[in-house]
Protein backbone atom coordinates (compact mmCIF):
# COMPACT_ATOMS: atom_id res chain seq x y z
CA UNK A 1 0.00 0.00 0.00
CA UNK A 2 1.50 3.29 -1.09
CA UNK A 3 1.82 5.99 1.58
CA UNK A 4 -0.71 8.79 1.29
CA UNK A 5 0.57 12.02 -0.18
CA UNK A 6 0.00 15.11 1.94
CA UNK A 7 -1.16 17.92 -0.34
CA UNK A 8 1.03 20.99 -0.44
CA UNK A 9 -0.34 23.94 1.48
CA UNK A 10 -1.08 27.02 -0.62
CA UNK A 11 1.52 29.76 -0.37
CA UNK A 12 0.73 33.04 1.35
CA UNK A 13 -0.93 35.59 -0.89
CA UNK A 14 1.20 38.67 -1.71
CA UNK A 15 -0.23 41.96 -0.50
CA UNK A 16 -2.15 40.36 2.36
CA UNK A 17 -2.44 41.51 5.96
CA UNK A 18 -2.63 38.37 8.13
CA UNK A 19 -4.17 38.84 11.58
CA UNK A 20 -2.38 36.20 13.61
CA UNK A 21 -3.74 35.24 17.03
CA UNK A 22 -1.01 34.34 19.53
CA UNK A 23 -1.18 32.46 22.87
CA UNK A 24 -2.68 34.25 25.86
CA UNK A 25 -0.40 32.30 28.17
CA UNK A 26 0.20 28.69 27.27
CA UNK A 27 2.53 28.54 24.25
CA UNK A 28 0.96 25.23 23.19
CA UNK A 29 -2.06 27.26 22.08
CA UNK A 30 -0.24 28.54 18.99
CA UNK A 31 -1.77 27.04 15.87
CA UNK A 32 0.07 25.27 13.06
CA UNK A 33 -1.33 27.81 10.64
CA UNK A 34 -0.11 30.72 12.76
CA UNK A 35 3.39 29.26 12.82
CA UNK A 36 3.38 28.83 9.04
CA UNK A 37 2.23 32.40 8.45
CA UNK A 38 4.89 33.74 10.81
CA UNK A 39 7.55 31.69 9.01
CA UNK A 40 6.47 32.64 5.49
CA UNK A 41 5.51 36.31 5.88
CA UNK A 42 7.84 39.13 4.89
CA UNK A 43 7.55 41.11 8.11
CA UNK A 44 5.84 40.83 11.49
CA UNK A 45 4.02 43.89 12.84
CA UNK A 46 4.05 43.60 16.63
CA UNK A 47 2.52 45.52 19.52
CA UNK A 48 5.76 44.96 21.47
CA UNK A 49 8.73 43.79 19.39
CA UNK A 50 10.58 42.50 22.45
CA UNK A 51 7.66 40.33 23.54
CA UNK A 52 7.02 39.01 20.02
CA UNK A 53 10.75 38.52 19.49
CA UNK A 54 10.78 36.09 22.42
CA UNK A 55 7.78 34.24 20.98
CA UNK A 56 9.42 33.90 17.57
CA UNK A 57 12.70 32.80 19.14
CA UNK A 58 10.88 30.07 21.10
CA UNK A 59 9.61 28.62 17.84
CA UNK A 60 12.86 29.13 15.93
CA UNK A 61 11.52 31.87 13.67
CA UNK A 62 13.56 34.87 12.53
CA UNK A 63 11.71 37.76 10.88
CA UNK A 64 12.03 41.54 10.64
CA UNK A 65 9.85 43.19 13.30
CA UNK A 66 7.97 46.48 13.07
CA UNK A 67 6.36 48.01 16.16
CA UNK A 68 2.86 49.42 16.23
CA UNK A 69 0.88 50.40 19.31
CA UNK A 70 -1.90 52.69 20.44
CA UNK A 71 0.00 55.95 19.92
CA UNK A 72 1.60 55.26 16.54
CA UNK A 73 -1.03 52.98 14.99
CA UNK A 74 -2.45 55.65 12.69
CA UNK A 75 0.98 56.55 11.30
CA UNK A 76 2.05 52.94 10.99
CA UNK A 77 -1.18 52.09 9.17
CA UNK A 78 -0.09 54.27 6.23
CA UNK A 79 3.26 52.51 6.08
CA UNK A 80 1.69 49.07 6.26
CA UNK A 81 -0.72 49.90 3.43
CA UNK A 82 2.22 51.02 1.28
CA UNK A 83 3.99 47.75 2.01
CA UNK A 84 0.89 45.74 1.16
CA UNK A 85 0.53 47.60 -2.13
CA UNK A 86 4.11 46.60 -2.96
CA UNK A 87 3.06 42.98 -2.48
CA UNK A 88 4.51 42.35 0.95
CA UNK A 89 2.92 39.78 3.25
CA UNK A 90 2.46 41.22 6.76
CA UNK A 91 1.66 39.20 9.88
CA UNK A 92 -0.01 41.42 12.47
CA UNK A 93 0.19 40.25 16.10
CA UNK A 94 -0.42 41.65 19.56
CA UNK A 95 1.24 40.63 22.81
CA UNK A 96 -1.43 37.97 23.38
CA UNK A 97 -4.69 36.91 21.81
CA UNK A 98 -6.45 38.18 18.71
CA UNK A 99 -5.40 41.53 17.23
CA UNK A 100 -8.03 44.23 17.67
CA UNK A 101 -9.78 42.68 20.69
CA UNK A 102 -8.98 45.24 23.44
CA UNK A 103 -5.58 45.50 21.74
CA UNK A 104 -4.18 47.57 18.86
CA UNK A 105 -4.91 46.43 15.32
CA UNK A 106 -8.30 47.87 14.51
CA UNK A 107 -6.94 51.00 12.81
CA UNK A 108 -4.51 48.98 10.72
CA UNK A 109 -7.27 46.66 9.55
CA UNK A 110 -9.61 49.56 8.76
CA UNK A 111 -6.88 51.31 6.75
CA UNK A 112 -6.06 48.14 4.83
CA UNK A 113 -9.72 47.48 4.01
CA UNK A 114 -10.27 51.11 2.94
CA UNK A 115 -7.25 50.85 0.64
CA UNK A 116 -8.64 47.71 -0.97
CA UNK A 117 -5.94 45.47 0.45
CA UNK A 118 -6.57 41.84 1.31
CA UNK A 119 -7.05 41.02 5.02
CA UNK A 120 -7.09 37.42 6.28
CA UNK A 121 -7.70 36.31 9.88
CA UNK A 122 -5.64 33.48 11.35
CA UNK A 123 -7.84 32.50 14.33
CA UNK A 124 -6.52 31.25 17.63
CA UNK A 125 -6.50 32.03 21.34
CA UNK A 126 -8.81 34.76 22.66
CA UNK A 127 -9.34 35.42 26.37
CA UNK A 128 -12.90 36.61 25.72
CA UNK A 129 -13.99 33.29 24.20
CA UNK A 130 -11.98 31.17 26.63
CA UNK A 131 -13.52 32.87 29.64
CA UNK A 132 -17.06 32.94 28.31
CA UNK A 133 -17.27 29.34 27.14
CA UNK A 134 -16.04 27.90 30.45
CA UNK A 135 -17.95 30.31 32.67
CA UNK A 136 -21.09 28.19 32.84
CA UNK A 137 -23.15 31.29 31.99
CA UNK A 138 -25.39 31.57 28.90
CA UNK A 139 -23.42 31.88 25.66
CA UNK A 140 -26.26 32.10 23.14
CA UNK A 141 -26.15 35.90 23.43
CA UNK A 142 -23.38 37.99 24.95
CA UNK A 143 -22.04 41.54 24.91
CA UNK A 144 -18.30 42.22 25.03
CA UNK A 145 -17.48 45.38 26.98
CA UNK A 146 -13.70 45.08 27.31
CA UNK A 147 -12.04 47.45 29.79
CA UNK A 148 -14.17 50.06 31.53
CA UNK A 149 -13.02 53.71 31.60
CA UNK A 150 -10.69 54.69 34.45
CA UNK A 151 -12.76 57.57 35.84
CA UNK A 152 -15.36 56.67 38.46
CA UNK A 153 -18.22 58.66 36.94
CA UNK A 154 -17.66 57.24 33.48
CA UNK A 155 -17.47 53.71 34.87
CA UNK A 156 -20.74 54.11 36.78
CA UNK A 157 -22.50 55.52 33.71
CA UNK A 158 -21.20 52.72 31.51
CA UNK A 159 -22.37 50.03 33.93
CA UNK A 160 -25.77 51.69 34.29
CA UNK A 161 -26.16 51.67 30.50
CA UNK A 162 -25.56 47.90 30.47
CA UNK A 163 -28.27 46.95 32.95
CA UNK A 164 -30.87 46.57 30.19
CA UNK A 165 -28.54 44.80 27.75
CA UNK A 166 -29.63 41.17 27.32
CA UNK A 167 -27.30 38.19 27.54
CA UNK A 168 -24.01 37.68 29.35
CA UNK A 169 -21.70 40.67 29.75
CA UNK A 170 -17.95 40.14 29.41
CA UNK A 171 -15.33 42.54 30.77
CA UNK A 172 -11.55 42.60 30.94
CA UNK A 173 -9.94 43.92 34.11
CA UNK A 174 -6.47 44.27 35.57
CA UNK A 175 -5.50 42.83 38.98
CA UNK A 176 -5.10 46.41 40.26
CA UNK A 177 -8.76 47.31 39.66
CA UNK A 178 -10.55 43.97 40.06
CA UNK A 179 -11.75 44.70 43.62
CA UNK A 180 -13.01 48.06 42.45
CA UNK A 181 -14.94 46.44 39.60
CA UNK A 182 -16.51 43.83 41.87
CA UNK A 183 -17.60 46.61 44.26
CA UNK A 184 -19.18 48.43 41.32
CA UNK A 185 -20.95 45.24 40.24
CA UNK A 186 -22.43 45.00 43.75
CA UNK A 187 -24.20 48.27 42.97
CA UNK A 188 -25.11 47.71 39.31
CA UNK A 189 -25.80 43.94 39.31
CA UNK A 190 -26.14 42.84 42.96
CA UNK A 191 -28.15 39.66 42.31
CA UNK A 192 -26.53 38.39 39.12
CA UNK A 193 -24.17 35.45 38.78
CA UNK A 194 -20.61 36.56 38.16
CA UNK A 195 -17.56 34.53 37.12
CA UNK A 196 -13.98 35.74 37.48
CA UNK A 197 -11.44 33.90 35.31
CA UNK A 198 -7.82 34.63 36.19
CA UNK A 199 -4.57 33.68 34.42
CA UNK A 200 -6.37 31.79 31.65
CA UNK A 201 -4.34 28.94 30.10
CA UNK A 202 -1.49 29.53 32.55
CA UNK A 203 -0.18 27.47 35.45
CA UNK A 204 -2.24 29.30 38.08
CA UNK A 205 -5.52 29.51 36.15
CA UNK A 206 -8.35 30.10 38.60
CA UNK A 207 -12.14 30.44 38.50
CA UNK A 208 -14.23 32.25 41.10
CA UNK A 209 -18.03 32.11 40.92
CA UNK A 210 -20.78 33.78 42.92
CA UNK A 211 -22.66 37.02 43.43
CA UNK A 212 -20.62 40.24 43.52
CA UNK A 213 -20.79 40.28 47.32
CA UNK A 214 -19.59 36.67 47.56
CA UNK A 215 -16.73 37.40 45.16
CA UNK A 216 -15.69 40.48 47.10
CA UNK A 217 -15.20 38.30 50.18
CA UNK A 218 -13.19 35.76 48.18
CA UNK A 219 -10.92 38.41 46.67
CA UNK A 220 -10.18 39.86 50.08
CA UNK A 221 -8.70 36.51 51.16
CA UNK A 222 -6.39 35.82 48.21
CA UNK A 223 -3.66 37.54 46.19
CA UNK A 224 -4.77 39.43 43.10
CA UNK A 225 -2.40 38.59 40.26
CA UNK A 226 -2.92 38.24 36.55
CA UNK A 227 -5.44 39.66 34.12
CA UNK A 228 -9.13 38.84 34.66
CA UNK A 229 -11.98 37.99 32.34
CA UNK A 230 -15.18 38.94 34.15
CA UNK A 231 -18.48 37.41 33.01
CA UNK A 232 -21.79 38.76 34.36
CA UNK A 233 -24.80 36.57 33.75
CA UNK A 234 -28.13 37.95 32.53
CA UNK A 235 -30.86 38.98 34.93
CA UNK A 236 -33.21 36.19 35.99
CA UNK A 237 -35.77 35.64 33.28
CA UNK A 238 -33.54 37.04 30.52
CA UNK A 239 -32.30 33.62 29.36
CA UNK A 240 -33.40 31.91 26.15
CA UNK A 241 -36.99 30.75 26.01
CA UNK A 242 -37.51 27.02 26.52
CA UNK A 243 -39.82 25.47 23.88
CA UNK A 244 -43.05 24.05 25.22
CA UNK A 245 -42.76 20.41 24.13
CA UNK A 246 -46.24 19.62 25.43
CA UNK A 247 -47.85 22.23 23.22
Amino acid sequence: MEPSVVPALPPLVPGTLYLVATPIGNLEDITLRALRVLRECDVVAAEDTRHTGQLLKHFGITKPLLSYFKFNEARRSTEFVERLRRGEKIALVTDAGSPGISDPGGRVVAAAVAAGCRVEPVPGACALIAGLTASGLPTDEFHFVGFLPHKSGQRANRLASLVAVPGTLVFYESPFRIERLVAELMVAFPARRVVLARELSKKFEEWLRGTPAELAAQLAARPRKGEFVVCVGPAEGDGPAVPDEAG
